[in-house]
Parts: structure tokens; sequence; C-alpha cells
């Protein structure tokens, strides 16, 4: 697809992000390209089976959505898995023990992956509350 070529806002089979658009779009963002660099961005769409407009929203707000890597954050992250991970193999064991039963390896893999789904959420949430408590104290 080419810049001139028109795209039906209706084509055979529906986008996935049909069901995530706002419903009306006021603004426009735009920017000078080389020929080249339009063609390059032309074929990725076209191997997404996006339309360009689309293909352009959809890279742009995901580079503008990702988080750079807190180093204090990703830090958190992993002190808190660990905890989470001593402190439940703690208490799994010691259930195990008073019914008499072996701790599964089964059953430590869904610890850790419990820890890794949560931490980076857990971290957030940590140092979030630690800002808005560094915000009151400075208020007293």
């Amino acid at each position: 697809m080419n810049a001139s070529q028109a795209t039906l806002p209706f084509g055979n089979k529906p986008s996935p992000s049909d069901d995530i658009k706002p419903s009306f779009r006021t603004k426009t963002a735009a920017t000078r390209l080389t020929p080249s660099e339009l063609a390059e961005i032309e074929t990725a769409a076209e191997s997404a089976g996006k339309p360009l407009s689309e293909w352009l929203r959809t890279a742009a707000l995901s580079a503008a959505r990702q988080r750079p890597a807190d180093p204090a954050e990703l830090l958190l992250a992993e002190v808190w898995a660990v905890r989470y991970v001593v402190l439940s193999l703690f208490q799994a064991g010691a259930l195990a023990t008073s019914e008499g039963k072996a701790l599964l390896p089964e059953s430590i893999l869904k610890i850790r992956d419990r820890a890794d789904t949560r931490k980076l959420q857990q971290a957030r949430k940590l140092l979030a509350e630690f800002v808005a408590s560094e915000g009151k104290d400075v208020g007293s």
C-alpha cells in the first residue's frame, strides 16, 4: 500500500483494535520522511495487514506508553519477589510438614511464577505509596 491508496473503512476483516478505538479522533500529528523511510513503514504496515495510519498510530502509542526501566523499581521488584518466595516457601513447607507430606516441585514452581507475575506491580505500588507518604511528611 502506498500513501496515495485509499483504504476502505469497512474491509473484509475487522481490525482487532476496532473494539478499543476511541469514538472520534480530532487531532493529527505530522512528520516528514524520505522516500525510503516512507517505503519502509508502508512495507511494515502492509506486512502487519493494517492501513498505514493505523499502523503508525499503534507504533507511536506503543512507544509513548513504554516506561523506561527504572533501576530502583527493578531492584525493588526483585527484592519483593525474593521476600514473597521465601515467606511462601516457609508457609507451604510448614503446611506440608504438618500434614506429613513433602513439598512438591510443582508447588515451588507455582510460588516462583506467582512472584514473577506480581513483582513489578507490587514494586510500583510500594513506590507510589512511598512517594505519597513523602508528600504528606513534607506538609507536616
